[in-house]
């Protein structure tokens, strides 16, 4: 069915982009020592604002391709390109945790000196970049862009199934979230290590064959004339 195909997809895709097991190493350093309440409730906001932050993203985003007038193929071919970049990328990391150093470190890097209220970061940074950073903005745009069909129920299946991924990943990180401190404390190195080599050879396969669906469609065209 196009719905479970576009929910495998966009699952796959995003889940090592938003990896809320990874995050939330980040997360406990940035909340700190706080009862578990305070984790539950910096959660809960947390998986909403993502929820509504990345369906805005999917909504806009072909509106935005056809502003621009970019047409669906050559999206395909370089988002495709991206994804498979990220994945190789990942695939190639020393440390599995290596990506949520760079999470931390940009986190840090975009923090104010100040000490601010935690509720008041649940969209900045909490949910942009910590948690749906540029790299998964790029996956929902190319996702968003390859569900669009003249068909108004390929269309309708396609983007509602990224967002029923979009919603499951969301609830991931409301429980990796609210329970960080202990989840963060249980994943070993070598684990969290070998998760993120079989994910990444995944988003690595995955944008390969997005890039090759825009491909083919550019050369078909070619080749006719």
């Amino acid at each position: 069915m196009l719905l479970w195909e576009f929910f495998l997809l966009a699952f796959s895709a995003m889940l090592p982009l938003i990896n809320p097991f990874g995050t939330a190493l980040v997360f406990v350093g940035l909340v700190g020592p706080e009862p578990p309440k305070v984790y539950r409730s910096l959660a809960r906001r947390i998986a909403i604002n993502n929820v509504i932050f990345l369906a805005i993203i999917e909504l806009v985003g072909s509106a935005i391709l056809n502003f621009f007038g970019i047409s669906l193929p050559i999206v395909q071919v370089s988002g495709g390109i991206v994804i498979a970049a990220i994945g190789w990328s990942l695939l190639n990391e020393n440390d599995a945790r290596a990506n949520v150093k760079n999470k931390q470190a940009e986190m840090e890097a975009q923090a104010d000196a100040g000490v601010r209220d935690l509720e008041q970061k649940t969209f900045y940074p909490f949910t942009f970049p910590v948690t749906s950073g540029p790299g998964t903005l790029v996956v929902m745009l190319t996702l968003s862009a390859h569900a669009s069909d003249p068909v108004l129920s390929k269309n309708v299946l396609g983007h509602l199934g990224i967002f029923l991924a979009v919603i499951v990943l969301s609830v991931l990180v409301y429980v990796c979230y609210a329970y960080a401190p202990r989840i963060t404390s249980s994943i070993s190195e070598s684990t969290a290590h070998g998760i993120l080599r079989v994910v990444a050879f995944i988003l690595l396969s995955i944008g390969v064959q997005i890039a090759w669906n825009g491909l083919s469609v550019l050369l078909s065209s070619v080749l006719k004339r």
